[in-house]
């Protein structure tokens, strides 16, 4: 594996088109080269891009700094965009929804679906379980960390389960 250097990115535009490089699929444990993390938010988000494949461009990095910089939490791209607005970062709605979709391929996100209507994207890759609060639209991980599912389906000739995703719903009682 040949080992990657950062180049300071000075593209601006949101309209750039993206190399199959910058969309591979190895993680940072595929690559059998761990990210050195400091603890400083915007040398560990470089890392991590590095790591996962994605070279760290301006917007990568200045949206990597919002997701990764607060600790594990659940994110819908358009959240994340007003966080980036708030915080004067010039990208679009669909540079982030790029960009969220690169990360979750890359392994460095996982991509939650509730109703079909809404998709959050977790910062916490681990294998864990939800709680949707319905009354304020949250996604909260369930923190009981032995929560089994007894019985699997059978599962159609050709075909593997690759992941369980449970997301118990909650409403307030009346």
């Amino acid at each position: 594996m040949k080992e990657r250097v950062a180049v300071p990115d000075v593209e601006t535009n949101d309209n750039h088109s993206v190399s199959s490089d910058d969309t591979a699929h190895s993680t940072a444990t595929q690559g059998g080269r761990q990210p050195a993390l400091t603890g400083c938010p915007w040398h560990d988000v470089n890392e991590m891009l590095q790591a996962a494949g994605l070279r760290p461009t301006r917007q990568r990095m200045a949206l990597g700094w919002l997701l990764f910089g607060k600790g594990a939490r659940h994110l819908t791209a358009e959240m994340l965009y007003e966080e980036a607005t708030l915080a004067k970062v010039p990208v679009s709605l669909a540079t982030v929804y790029n960009t969220l979709n690169q990360l979750t391929d890359a392994g460095l996100l996982r991509q939650v679906s509730v109703d079909g209507t809404k998709t959050y994207f977790d910062t916490n890759v681990s294998a864990h379980h939800h709680f949707y609060l319905e009354h304020n639209h949250e996604l909260v991980d369930i923190p009981d960390p032995h929560l089994a599912i007894t019985q699997m389906p059978d599962v159609p000739d050709g075909y593997e389960i690759s992941r369980i995703d449970m997301v118990v719903r909650l409403r307030k009682k009346r």
